[in-house]
């Protein structure tokens, strides 16, 4: 994974803690499945993987895409980091439907966060960097994103 965009305190910066923090969880997740660490504790952070991918996606699809497809006009980019979504949630579905010990649990948590490494690659290198030169007001959506993230994050029915 690239290094991270320069820290502006804008929507950028929030969106891509999101990135990093879940990284972290991909990172402890391997290390538990390398140990055959139990069941319960690969599930407990796979769950918090799925929800945190799960709200970052939210914030993604209804404040930001929607904002840089008006000002990037870049529709291929757009479309792909969609379609990505939609990869994503198909395997957050199944992981958080699966328990710990099935067959392919792992596999499929880690697989996922191959998928996530991929997307946070393109938003960083060519997404991200077109939204800050674009006239995107990235410090004036901080707030919004904010707010939707805790309403997200307090709420038990995070879509997947």
């Amino acid at each position: 994974m690239s290094k991270a965009p320069a820290k502006m305190n804008d929507a950028v910066d929030l969106l891509d803690a999101d990135h990093i923090a879940v990284k972290k969880l991909f990172t402890q997740f391997k290390k538990l499945s390398e140990a055959r660490a139990p069941g319960d504790e690969r599930k407990a952070i796979a769950d918090k993987i799925c929800k945190e991918l799960s709200v970052h996606a939210e914030l993604e699809e209804q404040i930001f895409y929607p904002a840089a497809r008006e000002a990037i006009h870049d529709d291929d980019l757009l479309n792909e980091a969609e379609v990505e979504h939609a990869s994503a949630k198909d395997l957050i579905a199944q992981i958080s439907g699966m328990d710990a010990d099935e067959e392919l649990f792992d596999a499929k948590v880690i697989v996922l966060g191959e998928y996530i490494d991929h997307h946070v690659e393109e938003e960083r290198t060519e997404m991200f960097p077109k939204a800050r030169k674009s006239d995107m007001d990235l410090k004036g959506m901080v707030a919004d994103l904010k707010t939707l993230k805790e309403e997200l994050l307090a709420s038990h029915d995070v879509p997947a």
